[in-house]
């Protein structure tokens, strides 16, 4: 196993999710729930 030193652990980089990644994740989720929901539970535009 080799050691690195401290300059070598600041340079690595994580896989981090950024805001932005959440936001678009969340709003695929809720535009899929109500795509689901017109299939399950249809109704008129007018009620």
């Amino acid at each position: 196993m080799v050691q690195s030193e401290n300059k070598e652990l600041e340079q690595i980089v994580g896989g981090g999710c950024s805001v932005w990644v959440g936001i678009a994740i969340a709003a695929v989720i809720v535009f899929l729930s109500g795509v689901i929901e017109g299939f399950t539970n249809p109704g008129r535009c007018s009620e």
